[in-house]
């Protein structure tokens, strides 16, 4: 896993536009951040040009000092080269030299003030630049995290049961905080490093545009390593943020497994595999930092050549007297400005190569096909009772591999529904179905008359209470985790009166804090049986015109099982109920017991109807109850 990967490069072209596109509600504050910029960047790049006329000044007074008073100009040069100095004589036209006067400290303290006025107000813009860029980066991964999680509800089943939970929670996690801090990190500083390119070449070609085009060579030769280097970082980033993406599954996996990993032994596998995924990793991200982090020394080596050539060239333009030694220190000040922002758009390219590879995992979860969506106008029963057909449905999880084919079933309202028969044979697929989890392939299922696929899915769940083989509670409260299932909440006397119906109140009277124990996030600090009440509890609370029980006895002692079927007798009255189960003695009071085979039903009727045929079920039947005895 550490070796080359495979994996294509990013599209650093479209992921990165689509990513710059989240801040377009933003772009009117946008234009005011970069009218900041460009006050800050201007002011930033006068100041040198500024600063050069004190450095003229102080040199004006030094020679003017060695000049008798009241000589001219020209008076002033032919006296300098007389005593063989001639690049001083030269320098006259470009300085402010006044014969017989030395330095003029009030002149030279003026431009100093200026200086620091000029830097102070750049700094001030900047200031207020980089805060405007923080709201607008936050703005816009706000946003994107808002259609991560509204994508997350619109996905089908089927997506889940393809991906990892780590891998997905890593891209909504992981992938959007680093997009975050290379926005955070970027955004602002190329936003200032590219005005501050546009004026300091601005100034330059003002000052000396040979000077100009001579710190210009080194440019093309910049870009060309910026480049290289980068094209060679792009695949090891992604290969970066994809092994992290296989790392957290796999942390995921091991830690809500934990108790399991630790039974079987299987620790050392497990500390294997995260070792051998967190090598892929450092490989990954090594490679990926180190080619990028060439950059920086590689433009730096190319910046301090183009500070030699300036330099060079400069002494010569002030031996001849075509510039002043101001405008060569202002220049030489313009070139380490040019060539700064150059190695920090440069050097920046790993920070945004790791932004866009993150963006474009987000984006692939935001791409993915979604379930379908629901009719514009969706129909609804005129009053729910509870009857559901199923008319000739066929499904399959894959295309090659039939699992129901034309399965027909009627159920009135108020009848209990028992689904039996051997792992696989389609009983949680049927529920599935009627809850639109997954759509039928082919026939229709339909509430009351009404088929279920021309209705929104939260009208149909809404008619709907499903209690889970595998139970489900939030970090919360006991009383928050049974009026879960009721929009708006629920009073505490219709709490306590589903607890009471379901067997919760009994063992909640017994914690010290009641119904207002905190369970954590896994249900740790209640027992299996209990969390299953809990949901129990939470379902009948909802008060649901259908009943979907899946193994919802499963994980109960037998005194306690007993207790919530007798409950259930009760709370089924007016209600169509579908329970799966494998334990038969839960189902000999179903109103009709239906026994499915590779995704049809083979047998169905009542419990002594089923045994006195001597069939599927009686087979079933007799296998689970002669275990016991042999």
């Amino acid at each position: 896993m550490g070796g080359q990967p495979t994996e294509k490069s990013l599209d650093f072209k479209g992921s990165g536009k689509r990513l710059l596109a989240q801040m377009r509600p933003e772009r009117g504050i946008i234009s005011v951040a970069l009218l900041l910029g460009v006050l800050s960047v201007a002011l930033t790049v006068v100041a040198p040009k500024v600063l050069g006329h004190a450095t003229d000044l102080i040199m004006a007074g030094i020679v003017g000092r060695r000049l008798p008073e009241g000589l001219t100009t020209e008076q002033a040069a032919a006296q300098l080269r007389a005593h063989g100095q001639d690049g001083l004589a030269d320098m006259l036209g470009t300085m402010p030299v006044v014969p017989g006067h030395g330095i003029d400290f009030g002149a030279v303290g003026t431009v100093l003030v200026w200086v620091t006025v000029i830097y102070a107000a750049a700094s001030l813009f900047g200031f207020v630049q980089a805060r405007i860029a923080t709201q607008v980066v936050q703005r816009a991964v706000f946003r994107l995290r808002e259609q991560v999680e509204e994508k997350l509800a619109r996905l089908p089943l089927s997506y889940f049961d393809r991906q990892q939970r780590g891998e997905v929670l890593s891209r909504a996690t992981n992938d959007i905080d680093n997009i975050q801090q290379t926005l955070q990190q970027t955004l602002s500083q190329i936003m200032m490093s590219l005005l501050t390119i546009v004026g300091v070449l601005t100034m330059m070609f003002w000052i000396s545009p040979l000077l100009a085009l001579v710190a210009l060579l080194t440019v093309p030769v910049s870009v060309l390593v910026a480049a290289k280097i980068g094209k060679r970082a792009q695949p090891q980033f992604v290969q970066q943020w994809k092994t992290t993406g296989k790392l957290n599954a796999h942390i995921e996996e091991m830690y809500t497994g934990h108790a399991l990993v630790k039974v079987f032994g299987r620790q050392k596998e497990s500390a294997e595999l995260f070792r051998e995924q967190n090598e892929a990793l450092y490989t990954a991200g090594f490679k990926a930092q180190f080619i990028s982090g060439v950059i920086q020394p590689a433009m730096m080596f190319i910046g301090n050549l183009n500070y030699v050539l300036v330099a060079v060239v400069g002494g010569l333009r002030v031996a001849t007297g075509a510039l002043s030694i101001g405008d060569v220190q202002a220049f030489i000040q313009y070139s380490r400005q040019f060539s700064q922002p150059l190695t920090q758009v440069a050097s920046m390219a790993n920070l945004v190569q790791s932004g866009v590879a993150s963006a474009e995992r987000v984006f692939e979860l935001l791409d993915a096909e979604e379930q379908d969506p629901d009719p514009a106008r969706p129909a609804r029963p005129e009053r729910v009772t509870g009857r559901v057909a199923f008319e000739n449905v066929s499904f399959r999880y894959d295309e090659d591999k039939p699992l129901i084919d034309g399965l027909s079933l009627a159920v009135d309202p108020g009848q209990t529904i028992a689904i039996v028969g051997p792992t696989g044979a389609g009983k949680t697929t049927l529920v599935n179905l009627l809850m639109r989890f997954y759509e039928v392939r082919g026939g229709r299922i339909t509430l009351d008359g009404v088929d279920i696929a021309t209705m929104s899915r939260e009208e149909l769940r809404s008619s709907i209470g499903m209690v889970l083989q595998d139970t489900w509670l939030f970090g919360g409260t006991i009383a928050e985790n049974i009026a879960y299932g009721v929009p708006g909440g629920a009073s505490m006397e219709q709490i306590v009166a589903a607890a009471k119906a379901t067997h919760v109140d009994r063992f909640v009277r017994t914690l010290p804090d009641g119904y207002d124990t905190v369970i954590d996030e896994e249900g740790a600090n209640v027992s299996v049986g209990e969390k299953q009440l809990i949901t129990i509890a939470r379902a009948f609370l909802a008060e649901p015109a259908i009943l979907v029980l899946d193994e919802a006895t499963s994980s109960v002692d037998t005194r306690t099982e007993v207790l919530i079927q007798h409950a259930m007798g009760r709370l089924r009255a007016g209600r169509t109920s579908f329970v799966i189960a494998h334990r038969l003695s839960t189902i000999r009071d179903a109103d009709t017991i239906l026994v499915m085979e590779n995704g049809s039903i083979v047998e169905q009727g009542a419990h002594d109807e089923l045994l006195a045929r001597h069939g599927a079920y009686a087979g079933l039947y007799a296998a689970q109850f002669a275990e016991p005895v042999a």
